[in-house]
């Protein structure tokens, strides 16, 4: 089941229309200084080591790739780190990362310092990982939990604590719920799936989040874990815990996954199917090669979940140290292309619509 689920990702994304028109070339050619893998797909291949670090959202797609273009370009060493999409920035800022994954977009005070690492060039984003984020709560008796943006909001605001709530019970009117202290789990680190979850509760329940948007988690109370794996432990080692983290962790921890109340007023499972259709009304607003999205969290479409995120990976678009150009633009064409989006289908993330592939593909070639 899981593999026809997350299988119907691959279908979905790539017959999504995106505001972008297609352009690029699904021919690889080496990189300057690097030569094609002799195996069926072409691989840019160079040698050498880089460095990488930040979104531990994307930690096993990472991981994926690094493997995959390791196997077939012997003398290729990519090292990433999930230190966090806020660390990756800062490491790149400072020159210690190749480039940053990150779940946001570079705020306006960090882009012109990303950019004067990038001689002659921008820092720029390339949306590599689309991936849903699930509300995993771990609470026996209760399967089906279902709710609203509001009551999400007030959950996490501290201002609803306890499971049998009158929130949470107009939201699940057939559910018997049990007093139980909620115990509400955020990123204790500098987080890019914290800045995306509360965009979403800014934009969503604006009445009942007052803390913003942003990457360090601002609400007062509940308990802080470091990166998505630690969210997710928290949430399966204690009863009445809740939290947010991205779906491939609920599904590999095999967490229980909550219905979110959409601007459509319905309460949408996380399936493939569901996420791809938040996905599909995606724009891009960066210019040029810089492939900024903005997602509607309001999605009114039918059955939409709305709760998704980008994962970019943030690389000069000109700058690049000499002996790390190859292999940056090797890896990161793998990560771009078919087999490189295709693999993470049964990774509990949503490959990238083609039409914005290819965009990303031509960007990553145009990198000097």
């Amino acid at each position: 089941m899981k593999l026809q689920r997350l299988g119907a990702i691959a279908s979905l994304a790539l017959t999504a229309t995106f505001a972008l028109s297609a352009c690029g070339s699904d021919n690889n050619e080496p990189a300057s200084g690097a030569s094609a893998s002799g195996s069926a797909a072409a691989v840019d291949c160079a040698t050498g080591t880089i460095n990488a670090q930040g979104s531990s959202a994307q930690k096993n797609a990472m991981d994926e790739w690094i493997k995959a273009y390791q196997q077939k370009c012997s003398g290729a060493k990519i090292n990433y780190e999930p230190s966090g999409s806020g660390a990756g920035i800062q490491a790149f800022i400072a020159g210690t990362a190749d480039f940053a994954g990150s779940d946001s977009a570079l705020k306006p005070e960090e882009q012109p310092q990303a950019d004067a690492k990038c001689v002659g060039g921008k820092a720029i984003h390339l949306p590599m990982v689309i991936g849903p984020v699930a509300i995993a709560y771990n609470l026996d008796g209760v399967d089906n939990l279902q709710l609203k943006p509001a009551t999400l909001a007030k959950i996490f605001a501290g201002k609803v604590t306890k499971w049998d709530d009158a929130a949470i019970k107009a939201d699940n009117p057939s559910a018997t719920l049990p007093s139980t202290a909620i115990n509400a789990v955020h990123r204790s680190d500098s987080s890019g799936t914290t800045d995306n979850f509360t965009n979403y509760l800014s934009k969503t329940a604006e009445a009942d989040w007052t803390f913003g948007k942003a990457k360090e988690w601002k609400a007062p109370g509940g308990t802080g874990a470091a990166k998505s794996d630690g969210v997710a432990s928290a949430i399966k080692g204690q009863a009445g815990t809740i939290g947010y983290v991205e779906w491939s962790y609920a599904e590999n921890g095999g967490l229980k996954m909550a219905k979110i109340g959409n601007g459509n007023g319905e309460f949408a499972a996380l399936t493939a199917e569901s996420a791809g259709k938040t996905i599909a009304g995606a724009k891009v607003e960066g210019e040029g090669d810089d492939l900024k999205l903005s997602i509607d969290y309001n999605t009114k479409e039918a059955g939409a979940y709305p709760i998704v995120l980008t994962t970019y990976e943030i690389v000069c678009s000109k700058g690049l140290a000499a002996d790390k150009l190859a292999l940056v633009k090797g890896f990161l064409a793998h990560a771009a292309s078919n087999e490189g989006q295709s693999a993470l289908t049964e990774l509990g993330y949503a490959p990238l619509p083609e039409s914005v592939r290819t965009k990303v593909e031509a960007a990553v070639k145009n990198i000097a």
